[in-house]
């Protein structure tokens, strides 16, 4: 029979029950048996899982969306702009033929809207406007994430 004060080893673990083995009177002098020994103690003798509920609580309608103070977090990361007149592909040959001076003729149109990229993802389309002798863009249009998806196949 076993010792009531001594807690039953768990077949799994085979440091445990070879412990167990050397009996309380070793505990003493092992600090590594006393202190499992005592661990055991704590732990329950069935590890449950926790309910599938248990783990995160559900959100409510309130708290579905970010309250303000959340959301000043992340006000200061930069981010990238970029807009985008058109793309075009070149062999290499003909990136070393390029000199000063040389015309690459692009895929966008004149008078097209450009894209206006974040990340270097597409999140509106816009149209370049000249303000005190610089350049700037007009955003025309706020591209959806479904138009996005289609503006990726093409």
């Amino acid at each position: 029979m076993s010792d009531p004060n001594t807690p039953e080893p768990r077949e799994d673990d085979e440091w445990a029950s070879a412990l167990a083995e050397q009996g309380a009177s070793d505990n003493a002098d092992d600090p590594w048996a006393a202190a499992l020994a005592e661990q055991q103690e704590a732990e329950p003798a069935v590890a449950a899982s926790p309910a599938p509920g248990a783990v995160f609580k559900p959100l409510g309608a309130a708290q579905a969306q970010a309250s303000p103070r959340e959301l000043e977090m992340i006000m200061d990361i930069p981010v990238k702009l970029s807009v985008e007149l058109g793309r075009t592909r070149i062999t290499i040959k003909q990136l070393l033929e390029l000199a000063q001076g040389s015309v690459l003729a692009l895929d966008g149109l004149a008078g097209e809207p450009m894209d206006i990229l974040i990340n270097s993802y597409l999140v509106a389309q816009g149209e370049v406007v000249v303000v005190d002798d610089r350049y700037g863009i007009r955003i025309t249009e706020i591209i959806t994430p479904s138009e996005r998806v289609q503006k990726l196949n093409r």
